[in-house]
């Protein structure tokens, strides 16, 4: 398992209409850190179905397209649950740094997801850029990360 993301590799970025707001100011802080990304939408506020952007980011993530991924929605729960349908995905929800930390730290999490309703865009722009400088520590945590996934 990765101990750090590649910041070189593409980060996966999807969000629905509530989250759309958050995720334009989420690229432009990638930008700013010349962070490659690639934007699986929505590309408007316009109401939409979350899974038909966290599906997409969640297949990214888990093929190595990219290195890790970034969700918004109201919430957080509907791309996090989404996202955690596929095998090799970790997605956390992410309400404040400290809990961004300790989603790559224990978890191996390889998508954080945004609560763009809940969270300001300073909190939720600090998890992007805590989770992706996170390490995971492995050891202990290692063996349980490895329990996660059905086999």
């Amino acid at each position: 398992m990765d101990a750090q993301f590649d910041l070189t590799k593409q980060v996966a970025v999807g969000a629905d209409h509530a989250g759309f707001d958050y995720k334009q100011k989420v690229i432009a802080f990638l930008e700013k850190h010349h962070i490659p990304y690639k934007d699986f939408g929505t590309q408007s506020a316009d109401s939409v179905d979350y899974p038909d952007f966290a599906h997409p980011v969640a297949t990214s993530v888990e093929s190595g397209e990219s290195a890790w991924g970034i969700l918004l929605c109201g919430s957080a729960n509907g791309v996090a649950i989404t996202a955690n349908k596929h095998q090799h995905i970790r997605a956390a929800i992410c309400w404040e740094p400290e809990i961004a930390s300790l989603a790559r730290q224990h978890n191996n999490a390889n998508v954080i997801c945004l609560p763009s309703r809940f969270v300001s865009i300073q909190t939720a722009l600090e998890m992007v850029e805590t989770f992706m400088n996170g390490r995971f520590e492995g050891g202990r945590h290692e063996r349980r990360v490895e329990k996660i996934a059905c086999q």
